[in-house]
């Protein structure tokens, strides 16, 4: 039986149902006692099911206990033996690694670990406007060309079974090193190193690319020890680069479970004091100083590595990542800059676009969300979807066209999903079916790439496949509360504690929800274009606190806030975040979701206008 909703909201300004998060308090009180830990980060454990005995290497990782076994994953063991044997020969690499964070970082781990050999790896990144996602034939025949024998392919390749059957075929031994889903079958390359092969018995499924790379550098790196070859000379400094593995851990948005908390801490903690020129100049640019966080990451960094491949230069990232030129690092981290700013006007323009076919069509009230126009960017076709979804609650897709090399127009998509509909199990299936020409992904997030015609009879397969997973139950969204807390009490030793003793949050362990009852809410504007602030105290009185609502205007949540605040108490659901502003602290509020306090009429008419 569903929980009952917290503060009876079942119907939240952004169509959530309120849900308190349950713990059992015995458990809370053991962890406490065995680890000394506050009641309200103890209680935080509990509700992401961490166990007691897990309490330490969850919060305290270290690389002496707690570094994963690259032997462990399937394949890796004959291909540490068999690559170092290569280079023995004179081998040479050729790197492919997808346009992505993930897939930049992963190529830049390459090219350093075999610059540090004493070899240039060439690499090639595909363009996301006209190759699209995936390895492909032009790609690995540029390769070729170029002299190389071997091409690791990085973060994609385990459903390319023709792309890796043509590459083997001109002479090329192939590696893949990816995460997506896999297949019962695999392509016929050398060797697949992915934590989610189905027989890969490793446990290592929460890893992204970069990280699975940086495992084979390290399985590499005692193999070629082993057979003698440093001969004095100094070690790949492999530790130092843990900077590029909690970047693309982060931004690539996989679970902050297991070794990634590790990846991420200890990377986090050496970008403070990196030797990487290219992070360096990133950092300048986007005004990141001391230890970059979480959110520096997902919303400075990140982005605007991405932004590169979205406008038609796709091998920035990677570049800038392994760059050894500090002047050359700094032109490019400011390109990607240019290329972020030019990147949010067009966002901003598709989204409004995608919103007017959503209302025109009623699509928010079917179970997929399914929004394509030719005149829209190939390159933000996932960023338009993963915006939908977050205000709509349900599984989205997004088409855009492009053509490929031949010149022949195509559909990427991308999708974004929901718990409950695995969205790379749907692609591959239509791909299986020949609905796709290619597609894949992960559970919440995946993409394809389709032949124009076949969009109406992809709509329907995907419906009913969704339909199917959901087994005939409504998407009924839930938002997950883990306190309520007065503006009172969210004093800055209490959000300064939940930031360090509980973090680094993410994906699998996500940063603590609060939800601030019946609020006052005053002095409201837009900040920017999209973004809503005002300040808010408890209902008595007393304190406040400045409160931002991200991307707000146009929602039904910046609507209310900004046109029924003088007027109403508010329900806020957020995130308290410590805040340092010439050289003063002080608390803040992200709010995501609200609810009117008092039940009006006020909320359905809002709901009805933002949604019409």
């Amino acid at each position: 039986m569903s929980q009952n909703a917290a503060l009876n909201v079942t119907d939240s300004l952004m169509k959530n149902r309120w849900v308190l998060q349950e713990v059992e308090d015995t458990k809370v009180e053991i962890i406490m006692q065995k680890h000394g830990l506050p009641e309200i980060v103890a209680r935080l454990l509990v509700a992401r099911n961490v166990e007691e005995a897990e309490v330490n290497s969850f919060l305290y990782p270290t690389l002496s206990k707690h570094f994963p076994d690259p032997m462990s994953l399937k394949d890796m063991p004959a291909f540490a033996i068999w690559i170092v044997e290569q280079m023995k020969q004179g081998k040479k690499i050729g790197l492919f690694g997808d346009f992505d964070v993930d897939g930049s970082t992963s190529t830049a781990v390459f090219i350093k670990f075999f610059r540090a050999l004493g070899m240039e790896a060439p690499f090639h990144i595909p363009d996301r406007l006209s190759e699209g996602y995936g390895p492909n034939i032009n790609a690995l025949s540029k390769l070729k060309a170029q002299g190389c024998d071997i091409v690791f392919i990085a973060d994609c390749g385990t459903t390319s079974f023709d792309v890796i059957e043509q590459g083997r075929a001109l002479g090329l031994d192939i590696v893949i090193f990816d995460h997506h889903q896999a297949e019962e079958t695999l392509p016929d390359a050398n060797f697949i190193i992915n934590p989610k092969r189905n027989d890969d018995e490793s446990g290592l499924d929460m890893l992204c690319a970069a990280a699975v790379c940086f495992l084979a550098c390290v399985a590499i790196n005692t193999e070629y020890r082993k057979a003698g070859l440093f001969k004095g000379q100094q070690e790949p400094p492999l530790k130092e680069w843990l900077d590029l593995i909690a970047m693309a851990t982060i931004c690539d948005m996989v679970p902050l479970t297991g070794p990634n908390r590790l990846f991420v801490q200890y990377g986090l903690q050496a970008m403070a004091t990196t030797d990487n020129i290219g992070l360096k100049a990133l950092c300048e640019v986007a005004g990141v100083k001391g230890t970059p966080t979480v959110m520096n990451m997902g919303f400075g960094l990140g982005p605007r590595i991405n932004a590169g491949s979205r406008v038609h230069q796709a091998d920035l990232g990677a570049k800038l990542l392994s760059s050894e030129d500090g002047e050359e690092a700094l032109n490019i981290a400011w390109t990607l800059n240019d290329c972020n700013d030019k990147r949010k006007e067009i966002q901003a323009h598709m989204m409004q676009e995608a919103l007017g076919q959503v209302a025109a069509g009623n699509l928010d009230s079917q179970d997929l969300i399914f929004v394509a126009d030719e005149s829209w960017h190939a390159g933000l076709s996932g960023l338009v979807a993963g915006q939908i979804k977050e205000r709509f609650g349900k599984p989205t897709i997004c088409v855009t066209f492009a053509k490929n090399e031949k010149g022949v127009l195509e559909g990427r998509g991308s999708g974004r999903s929901v718990v409950g509909v695995n969205m790379a199990e749907a692609f591959i299936e239509a791909r299986n079916e020949g609905l796709l020409l290619k597609g894949g992904g992960h559970a919440m997030a995946g993409g394809f790439t389709i032949e124009p015609d076949k969009i109406p009879a992809l709509k329907n397969f995907l419906n009913t496949h969704i339909r199917a997973q959901l087994e005939g139950s409504p998407i009924l969204p839930e938002q997950k509360i883990d306190a309520m807390v007065s503006v009172g009490a969210a004093h800055l030793d209490f959000v300064k504690l939940i930031e360090t003793h509980g973090g680094p949050y993410g994906q699998g362990h996500p940063e603590p929800v609060f939800v601030i009852p019946n609020a006052r809410v005053q002095r409201v504007d837009i900040v920017g274009k999209n973004h809503v602030r005002c300040y808010i105290s408890d209902l008595e009185g007393g304190k406040s606190i400045k409160a931002m609502a991200f991307g707000a205007v146009g929602t039904p949540l910046g609507t209310a806030l900004l046109t029924h605040a003088h007027m109403q108490q508010f329900h806020l659901l957020g995130q308290f975040k410590a805040n340092e502003w010439q050289g003063r602290e002080s608390v803040d509020f992200f709010i995501k979701d609200a609810s009117f306090a008092i039940a009006t009429e006020a909320h359905h008419k809002i709901l009805q206008k933002t949604s019409a």
